[in-house]
């Protein structure tokens, strides 16, 4: 006789086509008049138009299969934006409540994205200890109610496993078909999985390969191992390192300017790629690694998500140059897509 669990794990790999096989693209710019170019994972391409959607994937079907989440549970999570998205559309997809916890800073957007999928959504103030308060609350949350599973982003294996095992494989595949093998990566640090679990496997392909995690440099969470001053970057540097963080594991952390990152996902969106802040400062940060390596690196970074999340952020605003920024050395030139052409 078939469980409950086994229709569930049936429905969610129905979704599994939705999630992943993302284009990486190839972008040529010149900095400061020199001809580079750099390689960009199109995450938006997923599911609810993030990378989340890979980690919500992988931390709900292994939950399934562990027994950890059952069908009829609620699912309770803390989250800056995107990944209270993923799980609200996956998790009322399977059929469960989905219940959510938000700094109450976030765009107007990503809240309004994840009550549309049905999800409730808890805001909680910076009196009320913001991130880490929202965290707390999801634990107070399932230890006073019964079935409740908390998939804890930041300290869960299956969100490194999910980009060891899709993204990365991906990338190295794509590489391949245009004759390159990864040297570089580079991606802004939220939860960490995807940093870690893709350098996993980058490494895993070519053993010499850099992985770098990248922060705001207004406010060096990971140099400091505490928040230090605010930023605009969402999705990233939430305020403490996440346990599944192990920079010993890694390279030297990059660190971008707000502003800067702004001005660049300005500028990717008028040569046709509408990419959120995040990825304004992934494509900086890729920059500043081949400006050092030289013009023949195989740099790689990530496009988390897309500019439709930060329509009445600073995004959206008019945004100053700064003499220490990057973006104004930056003439982007064109890009063309790499199709990802396998799936596991």
């Amino acid at each position: 006789m078939t469980t409950a669990s086994e229709i569930a794990i049936t429905k969610i790999d129905c979704l599994a086509s939705m999630i992943g096989c993302t284009p990486l693209l190839r972008l040529d710019f010149r900095l400061d008049g020199k001809t580079r170019h750099l390689f960009a994972k199109y995450e938006q391409k997923n599911m609810t138009g993030s990378v989340k959607d890979r980690m919500a994937y992988c931390i709900l079907r292994r939950a399934y299969e562990s027994g950890e989440l059952h069908p009829g549970d609620t699912i309770a999570e803390a989250t800056s934006g995107n990944t209270g998205v993923s799980f609200a559309a996956l998790g009322r997809a399977l059929g469960h409540r989905v219940r959510i916890y938000m700094p109450d800073w976030m765009s107007r957007e990503r809240v309004a994205l994840t009550e549309a999928f049905g999800a409730e959504i808890i805001p909680v103030s910076r009196e009320q200890g913001g991130f880490l308060g929202s965290i707390e609350m999801a634990e107070q949350f399932a230890r006073d109610e019964d079935r409740v599973f908390l998939p804890r982003q930041f300290d869960n294996e299956a969100n490194v496993l999910a980009h060891e095992t899709s993204t990365g494989p991906e990338i190295v595949a794509q590489l391949a078909a245009v004759g390159r093998k990864p040297e570089v990566f580079v991606a802004g640090v939220g939860t960490g999985g995807t940093v870690m679990g893709v350098g996993r496997c980058l490494r895993a392909a070519s053993p010499g390969a850099q992985i770098h995690p990248l922060e705001p440099a207004n406010s060096p969470t990971l140099r400091m191992g505490r928040r230090v001053g605010h930023h605009r970057i969402q999705g990233i540097s939430d305020e403490f390192i996440p346990s599944i963080v192990k920079l010993d594991q890694l390279d030297e952390i990059i660190d971008v300017w707000d502003g800067d990152a702004i001005l660049m996902a300005k500028a990717l969106a008028r040569v046709g790629l509408a990419v959120g802040i995040s990825s304004g400062a992934n494509f900086l940060g890729a920059v500043k690694r081949i400006d050092e390596l030289g013009p023949d690196a195989t740099v790689v970074t990530l496009f988390a998500d897309s500019n439709k999340k930060y329509l009445s952020t600073d995004l959206f605003h008019d945004e100053p140059a700064d003499e220490k920024y990057l973006t104004p050395r930056i003439e982007l030139d064109g890009w063309e897509s790499i199709p990802c052409l396998t799936r596991d």
